[in-house]
C-alpha cells in the first residue's frame, strides 16, 4: 500500500512513467486514473446535502455515506469515461492539453482501453448500486429514479455531445447543484427544498468556475478540434469575466442570506477566503500568458493549465470556509436554538 502516493493523488494529478505505474498498488492507480484530486468537490456537494438535512432534522448518517460514496464513484465514473470517449475519438493524440497536465491512462500507455472501460464499468456499477440502495430504503421513490437517471445522462453524454455544444459548464452547474446538493437532500430528507438549492449557490457557482476555467485554458486547441466549449463560444475575455462574476457573487450571496436570516452570522467565516481571491482575480482580468509565468508551478496541476487551477484553489478556499462554516450554523440552530431566532 502506497499510502504516500494516494495522499499525493488526492492533491494533484501526478505524472508517472509507465515502470513507476507498474510497480503501484491498485488504489493508487485507480486513484490517478479518475483524476481523484477533484473528487473533493463531489464530496462537499454531498456534505453540503447532508448538513442541510442535518439542519431540519432529517439526517441519517447511513443513507448519507452511501450517497457520498455514490456521488463520488458517479464522478470517478464520469472521469474514466471522458478519457475513454477522448481517446477513441482521437482528442488526446498529438500531445494534447489532457496529457499534458497529468496522465491520460490510455494516451500515455498506463492502462490498455480494455482495461480502462474495466475500471470504469466497475466504478460505474457500485454507483449504481449504492443509487438503487438508496432508492429501495425510499420505497422506490420514482423522483429517485428520475435523480439516478439525470446522473447518468450526465455521467455518459457530458463528453458528448454536451462539452461540444457548450452544454458542459451548464451541466457542471446542474449536477453539482440541484442535483447532487438539491437531490441528496430529497434522497435524505424525503421532500424538495428550493431554499436548499438557493442556498446552495455559492458553492457550486465555484464548481463551474473550474470547469470553465479548464476550458478556457484549452480555448485554441479545442477550437482546432471543433470543441465548442462555452468559452470558445463566448471568447477569452467574456469568459474570464464570467469566472470573476462566479467568484465574487457567492461572497454576495452569503450576506443576503444572512440578512435574510436563512443563515446564522458565523457564516461569515467564508471572509477568510477573501485573500484567496485577492491573489488570484488578477490573473482573470488578463488574458492567459502565452508562456508560464516565473511564479507558476510547472506540471502536475499546473502549467500548461492556467486558470484551472487557479480556480480550483479559490474553490478549495471558498468551498471548505463554506462547509465548515454551514455545519457550525447547523449545531448552533440544533444545539443553541436561542442564538439565532
Amino acid at each position: 500500500m502506497n499510502f504516500a502516493m494516494w495522499k499525493k493523488a488526492l492533491q494533484v494529478i501526478p505524472a508517472v512513467s509507465k515502470e513507476e505505474w507498474d510497480a503501484l498498488d491498485f488504489v493508487s492507480k485507480w486513484l490517478i486514473s479518475t483524476r481523484a484530486a477533484v473528487l473533493v468537490m463531489t464530496f462537499i456537494s454531498s456534505a453540503l446535502a447532508g448538513l442541510f438535512a442535518l439542519r431540519d432534522g432529517k439526517f441519517d448518517l447511513l443513507p448519507w455515506l452511501a450517497l457520498t460514496v455514490g456521488l463520488i464513484l458517479a464522478h470517478a465514473t464520469n472521469n474514466l469515461f471522458n478519457d475513454y470517449t477522448d481517446f477513441v475519438k482521437g482528442v488526446d493524440k498529438d500531445n494534447y492539453f489532457r496529457t499534458m497536465y497529468g496522465p491520460q491512462p490510455v494516451a500515455n500507455g498506463l492502462l490498455t482501453t480494455t482495461q480502462l472501460l474495466g475500471y470504469t464499468a466497475v466504478t460505474g456499477a457500485v454507483a449504481a448500486a449504492l443509487g438503487i440502495w438508496l432508492i429501495a430504503i425510499n420505497e422506490w421513490d420514482l423522483s429517485i429514479w428520475l435523480l439516478l437517471g439525470l446522473g447518468a445522462f450526465f455521467v455518459l453524454f457530458y463528453t458528448w455531445p454536451l462539452k461540444y455544444i457548450a452544454m458542459g459548464e451548464i451541466a457542471v452547474l446542474l449536477v453539482w447543484g440541484p442535483l447532487m446538493i438539491g437531490g441528496g437532500y430529497y434522497v435524505l430528507a424525503g421532500n424538495w427544498d428550493w431554499n436548499v438549492i438557493w442556498a446552495s449557490v455559492p458553492y457550486y457557482f465555484g464548481v463551474t468556475t473550474v470547469i470553465f476555467g479548464k476550458h478556457i485554458d484549452k480555448i485554441s486547441v479545442d477550437k482546432e478540434k471543433k470543441i465548442y466549449t462555452l468559452p470558445v463560444v463566448l471568447g477569452e475575455k467574456l469568459s474570464r469575466y464570467a469566472v470573476v462574476a462566479m467568484m465574487v457573487l457567492p461572497y454576495l450571496l452569503v450576506l443576503a442570506m444572512i440578512g435574510l436570516r436563512y443563515f446564522t452570522p458565523v457564516m461569515l467565516a467564508v471572509l477568510l477566503a477573501l485573500p484567496t481571491l485577492r491573489t488570484i482575480l488578477p490573473s482573470f482580468l488578463q488574458p492567459r500568458p502565452e508562456t508560464r509565468p516565473d511564479w507558476f508551478p510547472d506540471g502536475q496541476g499546473g502549467w500548461p493549465l492556467f486558470f484551472a487551477p487557479l480556480a480550483f484553489r479559490n474553490n478549495r478556499a471558498f468551498g471548505g470556509l463554506f462547509m465548515l462554516a454551514l455545519f457550525v450554523d447547523v449545531l448552533l440552530r440544533l444545539f443553541l436554538p436561542e442564538f439565532w431566532r
